[in-house]
């Protein structure tokens, strides 16, 4: 089945709101706000390719967030398949957090 523009659009609400209820366990700020996913792509048949990062290679949840990613997006209503990519570049550093998240830490 292909999806309008406006379907795909709350497919990717949908998945930010679920992105925002992923924490990284060291730091109590959801992985969406941290600025570790760089991409979100949703074909017109709501396959959706996730571009992503951890706070560093040697991050303890280097097999799990990836994982509970891709199985949580999944379960988003209308998303057909999940494809993850993890990457290191750029590599990732606090200037990449949002407003929120630097505030909940007390950067700001």
């Amino acid at each position: 089945m292909k999806y309008t523009d406006e379907q795909i659009a709350d497919i990717g609400e949908n998945i930010i709101r679920v992105l925002k209820t992923i924490y990284d366990p060291e730091i109590p700020v959801d992985i969406y706000e941290l600025g570790l996913i760089y991409d979100v792509q949703i074909s017109d048949e709501a396959a959706v390719k996730v571009i992503m990062t951890l706070t560093s290679p040697n991050c303890p949840v280097a097999e799990s967030l990836p994982a509970e990613v891709k199985d949580k997006i999944a379960l988003v209503e209308h998303v057909s398949e999940v494809e993850l990519e993890l990457t290191f570049e750029p590599t990732w550093n606090r200037d990449m957090m949002s407003e929120e998240a630097r505030f909940e830490l007390g950067m700001i």
